[in-house]
């Protein structure tokens, strides 16, 4: 029961025997294990054959306590990266697994709308503390600390990449999340890891490694199984991929695959950590690859449409859109349609701040050089180079 698992049925699963088994060995005098149950056991249970009430027969010694691993996948690192576990002497409740779950969550909802400067230590000093958790729990309780500190760490480094543009450290923090997936022998997870390792080459312009990550998230995904919405979710992730890399047409491709596989949909679940992605979502990342392929007037209603549909709550993602708009006006040759949609960008990143979103801004202002001497265009020079717009920028 320290170990997380609430019945006989339950801890026999986990060994791989039956439940008359178990029984047995709750007995008075329960038989002397097989040498591979004993590696097992103790694996589960974080103590020796004696600590659980076995006495070996004369004459025959017990195995130590094994010390774990945990491999993390080359398609991140290029190396297997190795972290040692051991249990500890003194066990930690099933009921802290629950605990350090609920506290995940609730940074999963604050992202979307605290600061990242704010949460960003918050989510490290919840990862750290589930570090230490590893190693004062064994079974099923450890396995279910494993995947909230992959579902932390992966929050983690989405703050990281997306909200401060700390790609190498977002990489970093993406092969911990990687690694506790591995503990938790979470495939799904994992696939989201490594799908989000892909956006680091990906908008770096190397095509040739977003690509052989998004090979081995597909086959994290078959290992699932995934649901449509997660697959939907991997091509849209591989089309903005391509769309950084100028192949439009290949993500054009697959913008239509994920459609289609939204459409069609299946009988599994999308895990409640996945709500980074929904259709409006998936219509965010087709308007910016029409976009992007000079198609703008279909781009310009794909993303209308996506603003008439966004969630009132989606204020990041909002100034995203904006951007793109200003964008795709700026293309038209209407440049006072293009600094309003600037501004109103700029108005959403007041409320939360998105670095995604303030980049779209600062690619759209390159492309009004032409018209910089129009009032629009001056006063939206007004609103971007506030004193701490300027510095910031600066910095970079």
């Amino acid at each position: 029961m320290a170990a997380g698992y609430q019945s006989q049925k339950a801890f026999a699963e986990a060994v791989g025997v039956d439940v008359r088994q178990v029984r047995r060995w709750e007995s008075d005098h329960p038989p002397w294990p097989h040498p591979d149950l004993q590696q097992r056991l103790a694996e589960l249970t974080g103590q020796d054959m004696e600590s659980l009430g076995f006495t070996p027969p004369p004459g025959r010694d017990h195995p130590a306590m094994p010390r774990r691993f945990s491999s993390a996948s080359s398609a991140v690192s290029g190396h297997r990266s190795t972290v040692p576990l051991q249990a500890a002497a003194t066990m930690q409740p099933p009921s802290v697994a629950t605990a350090y779950e609920t506290i995940t969550r609730a940074h999963r909802s604050l992202y979307w709308s605290v600061a990242p400067a704010t949460l960003h230590p918050t989510v490290l000093a919840h990862a750290d503390l589930g570090c230490a958790l590893l190693y004062e729990t064994v079974g099923q309780t450890r396995r279910t600390v494993a995947a909230a500190l992959a579902e932390t760490w992966l929050l983690a480094g989405r703050i990281e990449f997306f909200d401060l543009r700390e790609a190498e450290g977002a990489g970093a923090t993406l092969l911990r999340a990687l690694q506790a997936a591995g503990e938790a022998d979470d495939s799904l997870i994992g696939s989201a890891i490594l799908a989000h390792t892909a956006f680091i080459p990906g908008w770096a312009g190397d095509r040739e490694s977003a690509v052989e990550r998004m090979v081995a998230a597909r086959t994290y995904a078959r290992r699932g199984p995934a649901s449509a919405e997660f697959w939907a979710w991997l091509d849209a992730v591989e089309a903005e991929c391509e769309t950084r890399c100028g192949n439009t047409r290949t993500a054009l491709h697959l913008i239509r695959h994920a459609e289609d596989t939204i459409a069609a949909g299946d009988a599994h679940p999308t895990p409640t950590w996945m709500d980074w992605f929904s259709p409006v979502r998936l219509a965010a990342f087709k308007g910016n690859t029409q976009l992007k392929a000079g198609h703008l007037p279909q781009a310009r209603t794909t993303l209308l449409g996506v603003l008439d549909e966004m969630p009132a709550t989606e204020d990041k993602q909002r100034s995203v859109i904006y951007g793109d708009l200003a964008a795709v006006e700026t293309a038209a040759g209407q440049p006072v349609e293009a600094c309003r949609y600037a501004c109103l960008a700029l108005d959403q990143l007041e409320i939360t701040w998105y670095a995604t979103g303030m980049d779209r801004i600062r690619e759209v202002r390159r492309a009004l050089a032409p018209h910089q001497h129009e009032q629009c265009v001056r006063d939206l020079d007004e609103r971007l180079y506030g004193w701490a717009t300027t510095v910031s920028a600066l910095a970079r």
